[in-house]
């Protein structure tokens, strides 16, 4: 049974992380699709305003036709270096006055978006005449060879246009043609966000579907666990009460034999013995019966007789029987409170603060203390002993029905695990509170709290 409950939870763990995976691979999809949404909206969208950017200004695009005239002569008369034309064109004097102008037109032809951009030469290549292509200038794109722009960065930005001019042109009879390309990377500020809130009913749904996943897992693991502790609780119920019952019921078969000798029947003493023994066994075995059937009920379904009572004499008279069942065993009382009218079942609650004083005589004590007292508006119940204890992660089970506090793997103490829990029912039905204190080897405190 363990074995199958651990495989079915290991196949349970696989599925959720496989769906799970499935989940993440779907948003991770759709967010790339709307990504790459976003970006197509906005290359037609600057693609609709920006016409080349030659109708932002002319003037300064004419400036730039004539800039690359001028360096290109020079290059043709030996007066520049590659080095120095690109140099002298990514430091070109409009480059503000260009990058100004188209800031603002994207301001004020997309207002709902804050966008950064930037121009970066690619190529710059010479044609004269028959000669083979003299390539000035060719790199990837890169931010340090920006035209225009106010990006600082390539990383998060995506490719727009690639824009690609030529030249044409005359020097000392000598006819030539200028090839350049340019690029425009754009970087829409909180892109992400964007996105997010595109995203919003896709996410919403998956984290849904995913907490969903989890705590159906959760609830079937938890069911799972509590079947197997159920099954657990069963066959130990099964085991103890077998245990219980042979005892007695093979006293009574000894003592039936015994009864048939005549000279037993004979012997008036012995005869009575027997008899006595007979009598106690058969109250065990009703006792027994009674206890298991008692605690089917849960509290809600517990009949109660309240009735108006003095709690301390109460308490005191239980005390008193208890002594003579257990005289060997130290029990004292110290009452911090007088006369406290309570309305409680007798029967009931002296069954259960019964079982609280033979648990502790049953796990190794040798000393009660009985107190009482008041706090605020509850009157408060505590027995105290010196018992074997209860290891902290142990306490919250004391009170379910069949368990019995183990010390390692052997139950030292006969039961069947279903007086504490009986005691936990009977003080729910009195709407009371009942809690432990207790280290391992040192003892326990129970306190039973009923409202005044």
């Amino acid at each position: 049974m363990k074995q199958r409950i651990n495989l079915l939870i290991a196949f349970s763990v696989v599925a959720l992380i496989i769906l799970s995976a499935v989940q993440c691979y779907l948003v991770k999809t759709t967010y790339d699709y709307k990504v790459a949404q976003f970006h197509t909206e906005i290359k037609n969208e600057i693609a609709q305003i920006s016409n080349n950017y030659s109708d932002i200004d002319a003037v300064i695009v004419a400036k730039k036709e004539a800039l690359y005239k001028q360096l290109t002569e020079k290059y043709v008369q030996g007066k520049k270096s590659k080095a120095a034309i690109q140099n002298d064109i990514i430091d070109n004097e409009f480059r503000d006055a260009l990058t100004l102008k188209i800031q603002r037109k994207f301001e004020r032809e997309m207002p709902n978006l804050r966008i950064d951009f930037a121009i970066v030469l690619n190529k710059f290549v010479l044609y004269q005449n028959n000669k083979k292509a003299d390539t000035i200038f060719s790199q990837k794109p890169l931010i340090q060879n920006k035209l225009y722009g106010n990006l600082a960065s390539l990383n998060h930005a995506f490719l727009v246009r690639n824009y690609v001019g030529t030249t044409n042109g005359t020097f000392e009879n000598q006819e030539y043609k200028l090839l350049t390309e340019d690029s425009m990377y754009i970087s829409v500020i909180d892109w992400e966000m964007i996105i997010l809130r595109r995203m919003a009913v896709v996410l919403t749904l998956s984290l849904l579907s995913v907490f969903t996943l989890i705590m159906l897992f959760i609830i079937a693991i938890k069911a799972l666990i509590k079947q197997k502790k159920v099954s657990d609780v069963k066959t130990d119920f099964i085991n103890n009460i077998t245990h219980e019952l042979k005892t007695p019921l093979a006293t009574l078969g000894i003592s039936t034999k015994i009864l048939e000798q005549k000279n037993i029947r004979d012997n008036d003493e012995n005869f009575h013995a027997i008899v006595n023994t007979i009598s106690r066994q058969n109250n065990r075995l009703q006792s027994l019966i009674d206890q298991v059937l008692a605690n089917s009920l849960a509290e809600n379904e517990i009949e109660l007789q309240k009735e108006k009572i003095n709690t301390e004499a109460f308490l005191l008279s239980i005390v008193e029987d208890f002594k003579i069942g257990y005289p060997k065993i130290t029990i004292e009382t110290d009452f911090q409170t007088q006369k406290t009218v309570l309305v409680l079942d007798k029967f009931h609650l002296t069954t259960a603060i019964l079982n609280v004083l033979e648990n502790a005589v049953k796990y190794g004590s040798s000393n009660i203390s009985v107190k009482t007292r008041k706090h605020q508006d509850e009157f408060a119940i505590s027995i105290e002993d010196d018992g074997i204890g209860i290891s902290k992660n142990k306490q919250a089970l004391l009170f379910e029905k069949f368990y019995r506090v183990e010390q390692g793997n052997i139950h030292n103490a006969k039961g069947l695990g279903l007086g504490l829990y009986y005691v936990d029912q009977i003080i729910k039905a009195h709407q009371g509170s009942i809690a432990v204190m207790s280290d391992l080897g040192k003892g326990a405190v129970f306190t039973i709290m009923f409202k005044v």
